[in-house]
C-alpha cells in the first residue's frame, strides 16, 4: 500500500534547513514494514497575500508499507517528527492518505488550485474528506500546504524528487552513467527536438544536483545534449535552494 505523507510550513526565515529536509529525515522514523520510496518538492503559489519562508514550497514523503498496513502508527511518528524537528515561529501542517481513500482525486484538484490561486484552510478541510489533516502550531496554515502536497504528488504529474530509492540521490556521483540512472529507477528522456533515446552508456553531468522529475508516477530526468555521448540535466542549486534539503 502507498501513502502520502504531506508536510509544509516546518521551518523559519532563519533556518539552515527546510521542510524539504524534515521530510527526507522522515525515513528513520518509519515503522516496520514501511519503506521510503522518495520524497517529491512540490511549488505552489508565490504571492504577497501568501506567508512563506522562501520558495513557497511543500514536501510530500511518498511511503510503501505491508499489508497490514499501520496507519495509525505512521500517523503518530509523523507527528511525534514535526514536534521533534519543526522550528520556532513555524505554522507547520501535516496531511497523510493512502492509494485508496476516496479523497486524492478532490486533493489533486485542491493541488492544481493551490498552484494558481489564495486558498484557506477550510479549503483545505473541505478537500481532505476524511483522510488525516492536522496542523501543529502557530496559524496552521501548513495544512493548506500539507494537502496540497498530498494530491499534486499523488497525481503523479508535478514536482521534483529532493530524494529517491534506497541509496538516494546524494549517493550518486556528479557525472553518471544513463544505465546508472535507469538501474537506480531513474528514467531518462531527452528534451531536444527529436527526442532521441538516450544511450545507456552515455553521461549525464547533474552539476552535483540530481532532481528527477515526478512524470507519470515515476521519477524521470530530463537531460539536453552538451556534447558526444554527454548529457546535463536542467536546473541547479540557486539561492537559499538548500532551504529544500
Amino acid at each position: 500500500m502507498r501513502v502520502y505523507v504531506g508536510f509544509d510550513d516546518t521551518d523559519n526565515a532563519k533556518a539552515d534547513r527546510g521542510t524539504g529536509k524534515l521530510a527526507r529525515w522522515f525515513e528513520g522514523a518509519l515503522p516496520g514494514g514501511c519503506r521510503l520510496w522518495g520524497v517529491v518538492r512540490q511549488q505552489l503559489l508565490v504571492d504577497p497575500r501568501i506567508p512563506y519562508t522562501s520558495h513557497n514550497s511543500s514536501a510530500c514523503a511518498i511511503v510503501d508499507c505491508e499489508d497490514p498496513l499501520p496507519l495509525k502508527l505512521l500517523i503518530e511518528r509523523a507527528v511525534s517528527h514535526i514536534e521533534r524537528h519543526s522550528l520556532p515561529g513555524s505554522d507547520p501542517g501535516l496531511c497523510v492518505a493512502t492509494e485508496s481513500d476516496r479523497c486524492l482525486s478532490g486533493l489533486t484538484c485542491f493541488g492544481l488550485e493551490c498552484a494558481k490561486k489564495v486558498l484557506t484552510q477550510g479549503d483545505a478541510l473541505k478537500a481532505v474528506d476524511g483522510a488525516h489533516l492536522s496542523g501543529h502550531g502557530g496559524t496552521n496554515d501548513g495544512i493548506i500546504g500539507a494537502a496540497a502536497g498530498v494530491g499534486l504528488t499523488a497525481w503523479g504529474w508535478s514536482g521534483r524528487f529532493i530524494e529517491y530509492g534506497r541509496g538516494g540521490l546524494r549517493s550518486l556521483p556528479k557525472t553518471v552513467s544513463v544505465g546508472e540512472l535507469e538501474d537506480a529507477g531513474i528514467g531518462v528522456i531527452s528534451l531536444d527536438r527529436d527526442a532521441h533515446i538516450v544511450p545507456r552508456d552515455d553521461l549525464v553531468d547533474t552539476g552535483g544536483w540530481l532532481r528527477p522529475r515526478l512524470l507519470g508516477g515515476k521519477a524521470v530526468l530530463p537531460v539536453m545534449a552538451r556534447g558526444e555521448h554527454l548529457w546535463e540535466s536542467p536546473g541547479r542549486k540557486r539561492s537559499k535552494e538548500h532551504m529544500e534539503g
